[in-house]
């Protein structure tokens, strides 16, 4: 009963897969897709943006504050009424009557006025312009190794789906064997020469078969589920590569960590950002040297301006004390840039130690691949001599079972190591990529 629930369960799942839509894709074309439509390479941008932004503001280190206003009053202040009409240029020696000076009547005043301020000397804010430009470099670094990454991870997500289609290849074999043997073992059962055990445990390796095929089948969708996450595109397709899994070789001589990789490059810029922010704190103690100016029109009327004048003058401004404010700063930026320092030597540091396991990591890799290779052909003999032993009844079932399991396992052994082999080899240049 439960070998028929698990074979109607197959038949479903082969029906589902078979429904689905099956794209052959290459490499090359997930690498285009994710550089397109990825999520994280979108986010990565709206960083750089950000910190575009950031800098932009800081032009004002430059650039002049220029504000226009139109303020109308009304009113019987005597110092205010007196003041409009002088500004308006309407003042008669009238207005000088001491009763209307003290108890003038409603003024009225309409005052359009444009006002310039300039930054001329601003040291502190020129040392916070280089700390956001160096911020936005560093964004912009860190944008492209995050689409490193991103490409390392394709190579990795398409090689895990040639790999779960390796090994629905060599599961779907071992069934066909194992049926095989299973239709041997019945014409030896009818004939007298096997016992029903015997027949009962191959079909127990049967049902295995079909159960590791039914997970191939899966580790296949979900290879294709994530091929489709990183493309950020639907996820109810299956994916087949146009290339199969092989072992592949690169030039991996003298390979080293470089200053000019991205993310490195990225913590460099950080740490002269922090330097020039500790720089900026230091120079907020030294004086400001601004100019402003304005030209300003009144009238007893809106929008009119039949009298005007302007304004212009410099100023030199130092603020003396803060209550300590500055000197705070001034120390947690210093705090800052050390901890920047130290986690910059450190980010290096623990790359240099990655790329030296990396490397044991190949050695290793490359020796396990000779190893397994020979373990599948060894393997393989040994399965083809038991199956022509068993079919003269030289042969125990037991035996031929277990040579038939472990031709099947070495071989996903070796596309494993495979894998292994290649991935270590494409991390080891996304390691020393420049």
């Amino acid at each position: 009963m439960k070998n028929k629930l698990l074979i109607l369960s197959l038949l479903l799942l082969t029906s589902f897969l078979s429904a689905q839509e099956v794209i052959l894709i290459t490499k090359s074309d997930v690498l285009s897709k994710v550089k397109e439509n990825n999520n994280t390479i979108k986010m990565s941008q709206q960083d750089v943006l950000v910190a575009k932004g950031d800098y932009r503001q800081t032009n004002a280190v430059f650039l002049p504050n220029i504000t226009a206003s139109h303020t109308g009053i009304s009113t019987t202040n005597p110092l205010m009424a007196f003041g409009s009409k002088l500004n308006q240029e309407i003042l008669t020696s009238a207005d000088f009557n001491p009763v209307l000076l003290n108890d003038p009547t409603t003024t009225r005043s309409f005052a359009t006025k444009i006002e310039i301020q300039q930054p001329l000397i601003n040291l502190d804010g020129f040392y916070q312009r280089k700390a956001a430009k160096a911020k936005m470099d560093a964004m912009s670094l860190k944008t492209e190794r995050t689409i490193d990454y991103l490409s390392l991870e394709v190579t990795k997500a398409y090689m895990q789906l040639q790999l779960a289609y390796k090994g629905l290849a060599v599961l779907e074999s071992a069934l066909a064997t194992a049926n095989a043997n299973k239709k041997m073992a019945d014409n030896s059962f009818k004939q007298g020469f096997l016992q029903r055990a015997d027949v009962l445990n191959i079909e127990i390796r049967v049902t295995e078969v079909k159960s590791q095929l039914q997970t191939a089948k899966s580790n296949v969708e979900n290879a294709s589920n994530y091929l489709s996450f990183l493309m950020n595109e639907k996820s109810d397709v299956i994916y087949k590569p146009t290339e199969n899994l092989k072992v592949a070789s690169f030039n991996i001589d003298d390979k080293k960590i470089s200053d000019n990789r991205a993310d490195i490059k990225a913590m460099e810029l950080a740490l002269k950002g922090y330097e020039a922010m500790n720089k900026a704190d230091k120079m907020a103690f030294l004086p400001r040297l601004n100019a402003f100016g304005s030209y300003e029109m009144y009238d007893n009327k809106v929008f009119q301006g039949d009298a005007n004048g302007y304004l212009i003058g410099a100023q030199l401004s130092w603020d003396l004390f803060q209550g300590s404010k500055r000197f705070g700063k001034a120390q947690k930026s210093k705090a800052e840039f050390e901890k920047s320092k130290l986690e910059y030597n450190q980010y290096v540091s623990k790359s240099n130690l990655e790329l030296n396991k990396v490397k044991r990591q190949l050695v290793d890799a490359k020796n396990r691949l000779e190893l397994t290779d020979l373990a599948v052909q060894q393997s393989k003999e040994s399965l083809r001599i038991r199956k022509n032993r068993f079919k003269e009844g030289l042969e125990k079932t037991s035996d031929l079972l277990l040579a038939e399991t472990q031709f099947a396992q070495k071989q996903l052994e070796y596309y494993q190591t495979i894998f292994e082999y290649n991935f270590t080899q494409t991390y080891l240049e996304f390691l020393t990529k420049e």
